[in-house]
């Protein structure tokens, strides 16, 4: 997988914790941007470990799907591609629902790892590929900071509406980057 694909897949990882991140700055009374920095490093730094561990649970099973790693990698971001996107174009997005104005550590945590769970998939994917999974994973954490932080400062001006939008964006991104590792195994 080239660069421009892993910057591709870093922030189509970071849609559905953007879309999170306008909950949360919604809820919040004129977030500052500290508060909003703190929050994306902590969905970020998240954002980043999960591929790590999908990774290494991936690359377990390598040695027995060698022949077929192209098309798992292809139809796991295809499924998690879709997902998001079906997600997006719902009515019930829970992640750009405001939420209660409590932000602590916690809660914000919880909502970080449940946004990385598409993460830890791609990153199963991942072990399929030949692909710095390190590089990845930094990546993908830089992305989630960026647009969660982002996410924060928005969320007040722009409510749920760029929420569903850019989750939509980011699951066409990862069904792309899917076709895009079938299109270099293929050599074509």
């Amino acid at each position: 997988m080239n660069f421009p694909a892993l910057v591709l897949l870093a922030f189509a990882m970071s849609t559905d914790a953007f879309a999170a991140a306008i909950g949360k700055g919604a809820a919040m009374r004129q977030p500052k941007f500290l508060q909003a920095l703190r929050i994306g490093l902590l969905f970020g730094v998240i954002e980043a470990i999960t591929p790590l561990i999908g990774w290494l649970a991936g690359s377990v099973a390598t040695q027995w799907v060698a022949q077929w790693d192209h098309w798992i990698a292809f139809v796991l971001l295809l499924v998690l591609g879709a997902s998001m996107i079906r997600e997006g174009r719902s009515g019930g997005d829970e992640a750009a629902r405001p939420e209660p104005r409590n932000q602590s550590v916690p809660m914000v945590a919880l909502t970080a790892v449940a946004t990385s769970i598409d993460a830890m998939a791609v990153g199963v994917g991942l072990a399929f590929v030949d692909v710095s999974i390190v590089e990845a994973a930094l990546l993908i954490g830089l992305a989630t900071t960026i647009m969660v932080t982002i996410g924060v400062m928005l969320g007040r001006l722009l409510g749920s509406v760029v929420g569903k939008r850019a989750e939509i964006v980011g699951g066409v991104v990862l069904i792309g980057v899917g076709a895009a590792i079938l299109y270099e195994h293929f050599g074509a």
